[in-house]
């Protein structure tokens, strides 16, 4: 029997601190389903399109990790994945609230889900997509952040928006 999870997430951009979550889920899970969401009340910098393909590209190497999109509830998405765990990271005391809330309600809307929540080793424990985006956008080197795939589509893009008198979301 295969033991599946599901990752949601904007992944925008994609970042070190999401991949160690992916490749410490692989240790427990035998397929992690890394779901890009559509609408996350968040108006991304990249496309769907965009972000699956720079985690595909980025997790191509890890047997066991399938990159997909959903454009519905999260629950939705794992009854229709016939799943049962659902995996969200912590990476301080902040996020804590705002999850066990999530998670609560989700479980509320399917009982058949149960969120299991991973902290990110400490090496990345303060990486966030908004700041990397923020300091990308003031010339920063993202190296110890992104892979270098996602840095250059994110310097591309804040390049391009730059140029068009578009601050960085």
């Amino acid at each position: 029997m295969t033991i599946r999870a599901i990752y949601p997430g904007t992944f925008d951009p994609v970042t070190y601190g999401h991949l160690d979550l992916i490749t410490r889920a692989r240790t427990i899970f035998d397929e992690v389903i890394v779901a890009v969401a559509h609408h996350a009340g968040k108006v991304p910098l990249f496309s769907v399109q965009e972000r699956v393909q720079l985690l595909q590209r980025v997790t191509r190497q890890m047997p066991g990790v399938v990159v997909d999109h959903f454009d519905s509830l999260v629950v939705d998405y794992v009854r229709r994945k016939r799943c049962r765990v659902m995996l969200r990271g912590l990476r301080m005391l902040s996020d804590f609230e705002y999850e066990f809330q999530m998670a609560l309600t989700n479980r509320k809307l399917f009982d058949g889900v149960e969120t299991i929540f991973m902290m990110p080793s400490e090496a990345y424990a303060y990486l966030s997509a908004r700041l990397i985006k923020e300091a990308g956008a003031l010339g920063a080197d993202l190296s110890a952040f992104v892979p270098p795939v996602v840095a250059t589509a994110l310097r591309q893009k804040l390049r391009h928006g730059r140029s068009r008198g578009v601050a960085p979301r």
